[in-house]
């Protein structure tokens, strides 16, 4: 399949964006108007994009359906000010209700059951349930558009940050298993980032690693070795030498036992295995 913008209708291309483009992170905008009325929606066009200084942008696009705008960019338009609010398992069938299109005016602190917590640098309210709470001022809008699904870059720089104590490990980190984050995907599918969903990727070495590209032949067109395979295998600075007091013990064929030791992180017992193999 391939789409050209205009070939189909924005609905339509809106739904294969949404699918395409995930897990993205959810956050909640608190903000108030120039009444000093609160509002709380979720966003999933969000992220952090710089530390120095915090940058975050999220982005209320307008309504597909009828091209209208949401409060939340209206009030950010008059206040200048936004707390940005993350979202985890424990908030999400809240955070759906909040998303919904009350009368200007409303509460969403009030209609979906979350605590409004007075902020220290910016007016507008934390909410207490989150496990961290960012305070920013607006520093840019920008318009990608007139038409509906343009969105609204709300760029922010942060004032002040919130953590709770209780997500964090022994060395004071965010430990994604506490946080137990959630992210928007398509349709009315999400995901739950902890447990078995997360895992980890060592970091490339300091030193360039070899690359795909200068892994010996037999290794490189494996039917077996998958292109995740590969990448463990050319994530190092040089090709290992045989390492003789390395005990090999076959069980399968010297791919899939490799392979099998890159399932586990053991690249270079996978590496001494497959040098056998020369």
């Amino acid at each position: 399949m391939t789409i050209t913008p205009g070939s189909i209708k924005t609905a339509q291309l809106h739904a294969y964006l949404l699918g395409s483009v995930s897990p993205r992170p959810i956050c909640f905008a608190s903000t108030i108007d120039s009444e000093g009325n609160a509002n709380l929606s979720p966003f999933s066009f969000f992220n952090v994009f710089g530390s120095n200084p915090v940058t975050l942008i999220f982005s209320p696009a307008r309504r597909v359906r009828d091209n209208t705008i949401k409060h939340t960019l209206e009030n950010c338009h008059e206040t200048k000010e936004v707390v940005i609010s993350m979202v985890n398992y424990d908030m999400v069938q809240q955070m759906s209700l909040a998303s919904c299109e009350y009368p200007k005016g409303t509460s969403e602190f009030e209609k979906a059951g979350f605590t409004p917590v007075k902020a220290d640098k910016v007016k507008p309210f934390l909410v207490k349930e989150s496990p961290v709470n960012i305070e920013c001022i607006v520093k840019q809008i920008i318009e990608t558009g007139q038409d509906g699904g343009a969105g609204n870059l709300i760029i922010c720089e942060m004032v002040a940050m919130h953590i709770n104590d209780d997500v964090l490990n022994e060395a004071q980190q965010i430990d994604p298993h506490k946080i137990d984050l959630v992210a928007r995907m398509g349709g009315d599918y999400y995901c739950r980032a902890s447990g078995n969903a997360v895992f980890t990727v060592p970091k490339p070495n300091m030193n360039l690693g070899i690359g795909v590209d200068h892994l010996p032949v037999e290794i490189r067109t494996s039917t077996i070795l998958t292109g995740n395979d590969l990448g463990q295998l050319a994530n190092v600075s040089s090709i290992p030498v045989v390492d003789n007091t390395f005990v090999y013990v076959p069980k399968l064929d010297v791919h899939t036992d490799a392979k099998n030791l890159l399932a586990e992180g053991k690249v270079d017992e996978a590496w001494q295995v497959l040098l056998r193999n020369k």
